[in-house]
């Protein structure tokens, strides 16, 4: 965590973003093949057994419009699961210029430019934001120095092709690894502390 976010927190005005994305041991973050299940049972139950750790400190989740799109036709019809019922119940933020109305309960628009709504986000009171899958979102924050932490479920397996967790040409040469982790079905979570961009 960076000075800056540090201080912020201790001031009670900045928010954490936590990035959390499934990618391939390729880094491939684009899921263009079969490698990734979003309802895990027998030997990949302990991941979404983690996912519901890292997900309790969060009480609002940020999308962008294709993810949150995705999201909506999937999850409002699975409550009875962890990660459906952790939708359902906290705030979900869908940044877009195009939507008008998010028709899923607890859902907000921001519709201006993406850095500034999310800066001006993690602004407001509450607890830590999750953002996940939302590729360009996710692109866009990591390059302004907006993400906190990333967490990274890396699957045992290798795709070939695809977007990765930073734009082409991007980088983030200050990451510090504060955990691992390996799962019974070779998933790896690797967590990351960012200084910022």
């Amino acid at each position: 965590m960076s000075g800056r976010t540090a201080r912020s927190r201790i001031e009670g005005i900045m928010r954490r973003l936590l990035l959390t994305e499934n990618t391939t041991a390729d880094g491939r973050v684009e899921m263009l093949d079969e490698w990734f299940d979003p309802s895990p049972t027998g030997d990949a139950s302990d991941v979404q057994d983690e996912l519901e750790r890292l997900a309790a400190t969060s009480d609002a989740v940020l999308l962008g419009r294709q993810t949150f799109e995705d999201f909506r036709g999937y999850w409002p019809h699975h409550t009875d699961e962890p990660a459906g019922a952790h939708l359902d119940r906290v705030h979900k933020y869908v940044v877009s210029s195009t939507m008008t109305d998010p028709q899923w309960r607890n859902s907000s628009i921001l519709p201006g430019d993406p850095v500034t709504e999310v800066r001006r986000l993690k602004g407001t009171q509450g607890g830590d934001i999750t953002l996940t899958g939302s590729i360009t979102l996710a692109h866009a924050v990591l390059a302004a120095g907006l993400v906190d932490e990333i967490r990274l479920f890396v699957f045992p397996a290798v795709q070939g092709r695809g977007k990765g967790l930073v734009a082409e040409g991007a980088s983030l040469p200050e990451l510090e690894l504060i955990e691992s982790k390996t799962f019974r079905s070779g998933v790896v979570l690797l967590r990351y502390a960012s200084t910022g961009g």
